[in-house]
């Protein structure tokens, strides 16, 4: 006997200002701006939250970045790796199960596909979005919480805050890293005082892994004010023409307009960094990345702060 097939996730839905959650489950987790960044959990690769960017001229499906979660518990000197842990919740399954509800102290196990809405609040004349992400516990002991929130007037911008939960094992760091640079060829990491590439990072570096990473502390690093500020960018002026090897997958291929990737921290720890990778040849694969190596995790790390928030913004060049 044939399998029933699977029933579709009702789509995300325009509700005012934004994007959220509708119907009936099984639901699209995916929530943000109508027409500016959104964010969802992704299927595959697991233990992901997805950003989407549809102003830079993306279809609805075209993913632009994916955000990792890794806590690296006091004592540790290795990260848990959300998208690479085998799931404990779901047995033969690599990364860990993300489900979103509206209230964090909920403590029942959800699936991915029955999301909570989100809450809208105003506060200071801004209407803003959130919802919480639950993140399966880590195989170190970590156990912890994303907050995701949207503000009407930043619609190239999401908010990210990490916690622990009472159930965690103490922690030293909890990173949320960019993890999929390569896709729009990144290699212009922007300082205070100049711009630094993989090129001049790893000279000469090839293969299939990552590159060593690379730090830039505070001091190094461009400010608004009291924020720190990490951007990076491509290096092409043309990057819709480049030729790319004949076994590079479809979804590799950049579309759309140039951009921008920020992260910003408001706040700054005295010892927050700056840390980057590179790859030169897109990830799962063997496909020589057009240009050369460029970054693929591009992330801020600061001592464990509970609800400390950063912000990824993703703005047009073109």
């Amino acid at each position: 006997m044939n399998s029933p097939a699977a029933v579709p996730p009702s789509p995300a839905l325009p509700s005012g200002l934004w994007i959220r959650p509708a119907g009936s489950a099984p639901r699209e987790p995916r929530w943000g701006h109508r027409e500016g960044m959104q964010l969802g959990l992704s299927p595959a690769p697991r233990g992901l939250l997805q950003i989407f960017t549809p102003y830079l001229g993306h279809p609805q499906e075209r993913l632009v970045n994916y955000i990792a979660v890794e806590p690296v518990p006091v004592g540790n000197v290795a990260r848990g790796y959300s998208e690479l842990e085998p799931s404990r919740l779901d047995p033969g399954e690599r990364g860990k199960r993300m489900w979103a509800v509206d209230d964090p102290s909920a403590t029942a196990v959800r699936t991915r596909l029955d999301p909570d809405p989100g809450i809208v609040d105003v506060v200071d004349g801004v209407e803003r979005l959130t919802v919480w992400v639950l993140v399966e516990p880590f195989d170190n002991g970590a156990e912890v919480q994303v907050r995701v929130r949207f503000r009407a007037d930043r619609p190239h911008e999401v908010e990210l805050a990490g916690f622990a939960t009472p159930r965690s094992a103490p922690l030293d760091l909890l990173v949320l890293t960019a993890t999929m640079g390569n896709w729009a060829r990144l290699r212009r990491l922007e300082l205070a005082d100049r711009v630094v590439t993989p090129a001049a990072l790893w000279p000469g570096f090839t293969g299939t892994g990552f590159a060593e990473p690379a730090s830039f502390g505070l001091d190094e690093l461009r400010r608004d004010g009291t924020a720190a500020l990490v951007s990076a960018t491509g290096d092409e002026s043309d990057p819709w023409s480049v030729a790319y090897s004949a076994d590079t997958a479809e979804h590799w291929r950049f579309l759309g307009q140039r951009m921008r990737q920020t992260w910003r921290v408001d706040d700054p720890d005295p010892a927050l960094r700056a840390q980057v990778n590179a790859r030169w040849s897109y990830w799962a694969s063997s496909s020589e990345i057009p240009g050369g190596p460029a970054y693929e995790n591009v992330e801020v790390v600061e001592p464990f702060r509970q609800g400390a928030a950063l912000r990824f913004a993703i703005e047009p060049l073109d």
